[in-house]
């Protein structure tokens, strides 16, 4: 029997929340299951997650702050709601099948990194790049109760590595992208700190300017490690989930058509609008039938 760490209670708003469902959403990828709840890293704290019925979440002791803001508890998820087309029933049915799904608050570089290896792979292969990065070249965290873990290493530990040994971790050509980025970032040619004042294009083209970052990385990592919510990051999967929804009699719509759709339709909270879609065909293979992100 594994002694877990002490635990306090983390009250939940009266909004669902669903720990698991957020945690597996493909917003990140280094979470264990763990005697009966999740374990994980907060950055380099290890923190163990418990939900134990739907207004109580257990949490290790002294990171309760900690994990309300990492799981976006003080998201008003009513207003959020209230934002979208009330005529949108695609939405609707995608909000009412995983109404406890939060977007995550990450440390900015992990965030953006695992953005830059997640190109055209399975959640399962992200998450396996992601593992192997940690164990190689992050730091150890141990804590007691809970598994040995791994930092996700700094820009300056995956500037120092080499692309060769990036493309030993199962990158392949997207570890140019990462080791060229992370040595801009650790050379000081972009301060990701500094772009939490800018307004949200000029973020993205902040992003952008790093090697290998285009506006779908970018905006990913502006929605789920800037709390940026007006992003609406498309990728070939949820491209497909929003032609098949919404335009399924129309062959010819353009990428850019399909956006700017997406950004009027979905209004300022669109990024919300996106994971919920997303997250609801992935699980269920419903729209896209996707298996992929």
């Amino acid at each position: 029997m594994v002694s877990l760490p002490r635990l306090s209670s983390v009250e939940l708003p009266d909004w669902p929340f669903d720990l698991k469902a957020t945690l597996n959403s493909g917003q990140v990828f280094h979470w264990h299951e763990w005697e009966g709840g999740m374990a994980g890293l907060i950055g380099e704290e290890p923190v163990y997650l418990r939900q134990t019925g739907p207004r109580e979440l257990l949490c290790t002791a002294g990171r309760e702050q900690l994990a309300r803001q990492y799981l976006g508890l003080d998201h008003d998820l009513s207003a959020i709601t209230a934002d979208f087309p009330a005529e949108d029933s695609h939405l609707a049915r995608a909000i009412s099948w995983c109404a406890g799904l939060r977007l995550i608050r990450q440390p900015r570089w992990e965030c953006l990194a695992t953005f830059i290896t997640s190109s055209l792979k399975q959640v399962s292969h992200i998450r396996r790049i992601s593992l192997t990065l940690r164990e190689r070249f992050g730091c150890p965290v141990r804590a007691m109760g809970l598994p040995l873990q791994h930092a996700y290493p700094s820009a300056e530990a995956i500037a120092a590595a080499g692309e060769s040994a990036l493309r030993e971790c199962g990158l392949g050509y997207r570890a140019a992208f990462l080791h060229r980025a992370a040595t801009e970032i650790a050379d000081g040619r972009l301060d990701l700190e500094s772009i939490a004042a800018l307004p949200d294009d000029a973020a993205l083209s902040a992003l952008c300017s790093l090697h290998g970052v285009g506006e779908k990385i970018a905006s990913c990592a502006l929605l789920f490690a800037w709390d940026r919510h007006g992003v609406f990051p498309i990728d070939v999967w949820i491209e497909r989930v929003l032609r098949d929804l919404y335009f399924p009699r129309r062959r010819k719509l353009s990428a850019r058509q399909i956006r700017d759709f997406a950004w009027k339709h979905f209004g300022s909270q669109r990024g919300y609008a996106q994971q919920f879609l997303f997250h609801w065909a992935r699980m269920t293979g419903c729209g896209a039938r996707l298996t992929q992100r």
